[in-house]
This record gives structure tokens, C-alpha cells and sequence, in this order.
């Protein structure tokens, strides 16, 4: 018996949702300071730090507009599809 909360998720059988999206963000890796400011606060929990530079699975992002609303520097930018 598991205690405690588990969640078994394989992300390979989820549904790819940026399917769907109008905008897309870009990531300016020169003005990314690296804060992680827009993982905390990106609602599908799609966006990740790597070398200290904001990375975006555009497979699930659905380009809501969050992380770019968010950034302090101003690092990601929403563009259309």
C-alpha cells in the first residue's frame, strides 16, 4: 500500500495541447537572467531552467502568456504561430 500522495503520470501518453494555440512564447536566452520567476508562475508547468535559461516544451504550452507577463527583464516574448 503507497502512503502519502502518489502521482503516476507518463507524460508520453499525454495529450499534446500546444496543438492548438494561436501564440507561442520565445525565450530571448541573451536577456534571461535565469530567476525562474516564469516556472513559478506558468500554469501547465511546461516551462524548465537548463543552464540557467528559461526552456519551454512547446508541446503542452498553450500559449496562455503568463511567463512573458511575469518576466522581470522582459526575456520572453509572445508571437503568433
Amino acid at each position: 500500500m503507497e502512503k502519502g500522495a502518489v502521482i503516476k503520470h507518463d507524460i508520453r501518453k499525454a495529450p499534446k495541447t500546444g496543438d492548438w494555440r494561436n501564440m507561442h512564447p520565445i525565450v530571448d536566452k541573451e536577456k534571461c537572467i535565469g530567476c525562474g520567476t516564469c516556472v513559478k508562475f506558468c500554469p501547465e508547468a511546461v516551462i524548465s531552467l537548463k543552464n540557467k535559461k528559461a526552456m519551454i516544451d512547446y508541446y503542452f504550452c498553450k500559449g496562455c502568456g503568463v511567463c512573458a507577463q511575469v518576466c522581470p527583464v522582459k526575456a520572453i516574448l509572445m508571437e503568433k504561430e
